[in-house]
């Protein structure tokens, strides 16, 4: 049985959502309709807002209501470290996990020529700019491991080599918890690779 046309437009644009199927597309209308007034328009304004407030950081490339956004601004963080991200959500990811104190920088994707993009499309350009702005001290290549991102990091390197910055590759390897058994080869041989000492 089909649902009502307006059902099925809010269905197609929830679909297009990442991670959002049919089925979950189809349960979230349906809590919408079932929502009071006041939490449909809530939502309503808060997705129209974020595109009208939210731009790009002048310094890092983050999303941020404000340029320059707070870790830029903030005068605690190691202004000579700077850790190279594919998108915000990696950015995010990073700060999430705690511990890293220094500055970011947002290329806005990775190499792919099959999809028609080049370096030119990314920020290395601006990064190359800070190294030589911001006496940074040490690039954390900190893009994802597959062939985009590995082939985006050795392009950053080969840019950045001789400028007399510290080129660093984030480390691969098991994931805590993971069983040897049901991980895949390339990701046990990269854990292999990046062993080291116990002290």
């Amino acid at each position: 049985m089909r649902s009502a046309p307006p059902i099925e437009r809010l269905v197609s644009n929830l679909k297009r959502l990442p991670g959002i199927g049919e089925k979950s597309a189809t349960r979230l209308a349906f809590f919408l309709l079932g929502a009071n007034e006041t939490q449909v328009q809530e939502l309503s304004d808060a997705i129209a807002r974020v595109k009208k407030d939210i731009v790009l950081c002048e310094e890092c490339f983050d999303l941020t209501d404000h340029s320059p956004c707070a870790v830029c601004r903030d005068p605690a963080r190691e202004t000579g470290v700077v850790c190279v991200v594919e998108e915000p959500a990696d950015l995010a990811a990073v700060e999430r996990a705690g511990g890293f104190r220094g500055r970011y920088h947002v290329l806005g994707g990775t190499l792919s020529p099959i999809d028609g993009i080049g370096p030119e499309a990314l920020r290395i350009a601006e990064l190359e700019a800070r190294v030589e702005r911001c006496a940074v001290q040490e690039i954390i290549l900190a893009t994802n491991p597959n062939a985009e991102g590995d082939a985006t990091a050795h392009l950053i390197a080969d840019r950045l080599r001789g400028r007399g910055v510290r080129l660093t590759r984030i480390a691969y390897g098991m994931p805590l918890g993971g069983d040897l058994e049901y991980t895949d080869h390339v990701t046990i041989g990269r854990s292999l690779e990046n062993r080291r000492e116990i002290d």
